[in-house]
């Protein structure tokens, strides 16, 4: 409710526990659409799955022996007791690498030896922090150029430093807007002023706009700062700048082995994306620049690498996926190829066939692992898009990764989290926000950064 106690907090309506099953109980009387709640033509469906005989490793081929996993969290805290409305933002995207020797030797065994699956794990973590409504960078500034100056300055600041990476998000954009081992001079920017619109080539360095003097950022490119507004938290802008962080977090990674160990170590690597392989909202054009960047480096490299995937938890498809198995449509080692049809009937959209051509650089399948997990996995294809105005690539055969990739979510099992595997469960672990204490310490953080900790009623 909109009415403020003494402490500062809101009011909560009474019975505030009983909301929860009054809406439950109106919905139950109106009449909607839920795909996945029902399945219909059980027959075509079977018609798109395949067995897991059909996705076998070849055998000049080894098995991929580690996964490099990347996800990332957020959270957003109310740093000022009695301005309810100044927020501040911190994201951090993990990123876990897991021998996956060394799992295969802990099967084997009665009891798990907690040293050895600590050595097969190793972490890396990427911190970003920013105030996101209600405060600003500077006095005189709007908040979209707050964010845009806040961005620009974490971008050449925060470094990916692992092993012999040490390279700035900045430096990571600019790389994945060229080819590998190429990042570009300069970056195509539309001029954020109002009807200006200026198409500019901006540097590293920044440049003022041509048309009305503004200064620009090479980060604009980004166009997160299109989500931003006044009022509100301005979570959803915050979700997107962690989405680009964990995108250039991999094109890191994935870099690093391309220089260092084309040959060894990236054809043996699985580097697994927590979520889709898709870019949403403003940056959504990072979708085609990650895959021109991956397949160029899939053009320079030997055994069908790199080897990358996206693991979706959440979503219509993941709740299609789990009726199917629920019903034993899809059983243990089958794949649903996720065709036109498939599509049409999940998303219940009229133009199926143009699904995903603007989000996705991976393309989406439905595997129930050997031991009954199901997951839906979105991955690259060598050449070409995904999905495209015509339909994409719906035919397994177009990506040859799939074997290997379904080899490890059989290998990777993990009983911490409903159809989990482990490298995405580990990297998971290092990117979360603690709750209680740890979000305690963040607001401390944000207060200090926002120099509130020396006022006078503080």
């Amino acid at each position: 409710m909109p009415y403020e106690t003494v402490g500062g907090s809101y009011e909560l309506a009474s019975r505030l526990g009983h909301a929860t099953a009054a809406v439950r109980a109106i919905a139950d009387q109106r009449t909607f659409h839920v795909p996945a709640e029902a399945l219909r033509d059980v027959d075509e469906i079977k018609k798109r799955i395949r067995p897991r005989v059909s996705f076998v490793i070849p055998s000049m081929k080894p098995q991929l022996t580690s996964a490099l996993a990347v996800d990332g969290s957020q959270v957003v805290e109310r740093v000022r007791d009695g301005l309810p409305s100044v927020l501040y933002g911190f994201a951090q995207a993990a990123a876990a690498y897991v021998d996956l020797g060394i799992l295969e030797t802990q099967k084997a065994e009665r009891f798990v030896d907690p040293y050895e699956i600590d050595r097969a794990v190793n972490t890396a973590l990427v911190t970003l922090d920013l105030p996101v409504a209600g405060a600003y960078t500077r006095e005189g500034v709007d908040i979209v150029t707050s964010w845009r100056e806040a961005i620009d300055q974490l971008f050449r600041v925060k470094k990916i430093e692992v092993n012999r990476l040490n390279q700035s998000l900045l430096d990571l954009l600019l790389l994945m807007h060229g080819e590998p081992g190429k990042p570009v001079a300069t970056v195509r920017v539309n001029c954020p002023t109002e009807d200006c619109n200026e198409n500019v080539p901006v540097p590293s360095t920044g440049v003022e706009c041509d048309a009305c003097g503004v200064r620009l950022f090479p980060t604009d490119v980004l166009r997160i700062h299109e989500e931003v507004g006044e009022e509100g938290s301005n979570q959803s802008a915050l979700g997107r700048l962690m989405s680009v962080v964990e995108l250039l977090v991999l094109v890191g990674l994935a870099t690093l082995l391309w220089e260092q160990s084309r040959q060894e170590l990236l054809p043996t690597t699985l580097f697994i994306v927590d979520g889709p392989l898709a870019m949403y909202g403003p940056p959504a054009k990072l979708r085609g620049r990650a895959l021109d960047y991956f397949q160029s480096m899939a053009r320079t490299t030997s055994d069908d690498a790199p080897y990358i995937c996206g693991l979706e938890k959440s979503g219509a498809m993941v709740d299609y996926a789990r009726q199917l198995a629920r019903h034993d449509v899809l059983g243990p080692g089958d794949v649903l190829v996720c065709d036109e049809e498939v599509i049409a009937r999940v998303a219940n959209v009229n133009n199926a066939r143009a699904y995903g051509k603007e989000t996705y650089w991976g393309r989406k399948f439905v595997y129930r692992a050997l031991d009954g997990r199901v997951v839906v996995p979105t991955i690259m294809p060598p050449t070409g898009a995904p999905y495209d105005t015509n339909g994409g690539q719906p035919d397994p055969d177009a990506y040859p990764t799939l074997p290997a990739i379904l080899d490890v979510i059989d290998r990777t099992g993990s009983s911490m989290y409903v159809d989990g595997i482990i490298p995405v469960a580990a990297a998971h672990g290092k990117a979360a926000f603690p709750i209680g204490v740890g979000t305690d310490v963040l607001r401390l953080v944000a207060i200090k950064r926002l120099g509130l900790d020396n006022s006078d009623d503080s």
